[in-house]
């Protein structure tokens, strides 16, 4: 009997034992586990402020300046593959509304590669550089839509042509789809209208995005967690339903207050047509007015992407006043002329 007992209460023993080993093993074991750090210190704003910032981008009335011009045809993307042309040198004149001059020239070079302007309802496209096939006069309407220009051919191109001259043509593509009002709608961003009478519709929230680590210190795949306010624009409700028009994403990291760092717009199915990152502030101009200097231009479904990055931002030419017929193009170099509004196809019904 005595030895039952002792073997019950050693039983006893080693059970409570095993079950405070069990217990401190769940709550002294530490396991850990890395994660992104959250940059700070995240400003805070209201709405209003919000609008505020986006209406001082929009006072600008007017912008002229000498940029570096990247193109990026991302025909491929869905294979992961995107094709980056050189950069090139231009000198971009905007103006409101919805006007631009915008001419491209080849770098260390005062050859014109191509000429661009809209009016705010047409747009004109002089290609000056590749070959003759290439070179035309094209000229079409802003808001309408047009079927897929010419493409140059695949990246599998013959081994006896020359690279530099298969890069030309591949650019002088590009170049031919691009659509100037386009950039203008990037650099000068229309004001927010709250008491207009439109019954668009503000909303704001915040959200945070896992990112690249942009601090000079930090590791090569090092990643960050950065804060955003976002501005969604909305169009009147119909019957309960509203659709975004614009999506304003607002930086929230640093000391200066809020950064206007995207801008994306919506057609009516809520497509994307337009995404927009604004690089660094700088002040431009004689008047030193903090403008972006970098600009990321991408139209996911025109299949292109453009950087526009201001060489000297304080040389820039702020609010000045330019004559409409500066904005219009002239075909004075006897191009082959291609009206898009003339060969342009009925869409088919399912489009």
């Amino acid at each position: 009997m005595k030895s039952i007992v002792r073997f019950a209460t050693i039983s006893l023993v080693l059970a409570i034992a095993l079950g405070f080993t069990g217990c401190s093993s769940l709550v002294k074991v530490k396991r850990p586990v890395k994660v992104h750090p959250v940059l700070t210190p995240l400003q805070t704003a209201n709405t209003e402020q919000l609008v505020a910032e986006v209406n001082r981008l929009a006072a600008i009335k007017s912008i002229r300046g000498k940029v570096d011009l990247q193109f990026q045809d991302t025909s491929f993307a869905e294979s992961g593959i995107a094709e980056k042309y050189r950069t090139a040198d231009g000198t971009v004149t905007v103006q409101r509304p919805g006007q631009i001059l915008l001419v491209i020239q080849v770098p260390f070079f005062t050859t014109d590669v191509a000429q661009m302007t809209s009016d705010g309802m047409r747009f004109r496209v002089a290609i000056l550089q590749g070959d003759q096939k290439y070179r035309r006069f094209v000229m079409g309407t802003n808001e309408a839509s047009y079927p897929e220009g010419d493409k140059t051919g695949s990246t599998n191109e013959s081994a006896d042509k020359d690279k530099k001259a298969v890069q030309t043509q591949r650019a002088v593509s590009v170049l031919s789809n691009l659509r100037p009002q386009h950039i203008t709608e990037a650099l000068l961003i229309n004001p927010i209208k709250v008491a207009d009478g439109t019954g668009y519709v503000y909303a704001q929230s915040e959200t945070y995005e896992d990112e690249p680590d942009p601090r000079v210190q930090a590791d090569k795949n090092a990643r960050v967690v950065r804060g955003y306010y976002v501005l969604d624009e909305l169009s009147p409700p119909t019957n309960g339903f509203a659709k975004v028009i614009r999506r304003f994403w607002f930086d929230r990291v640093g000391t200066g207050g809020t950064r206007l760092a995207r801008m994306q717009n919506y057609d009516n199915r809520g497509v994307l047509t337009t995404d927009v990152v604004y690089g660094e502030m700088r002040p431009f101009g004689e008047q030193a007015v903090m403008l972006p200097s970098l600009i990321e231009l991408t139209r996911p479904q025109d299949r292109y992407k453009i950087n526009i990055n201001y060489q000297a931002p304080e040389s820039v030419r702020l609010d000045h006043s330019y004559p409409p017929e500066a904005f219009v193009l002239q075909n004075k170099w006897g191009l082959p002329e291609k009206n898009l509004d003339e060969t342009k196809k009925p869409a088919p019904a399912n489009r």
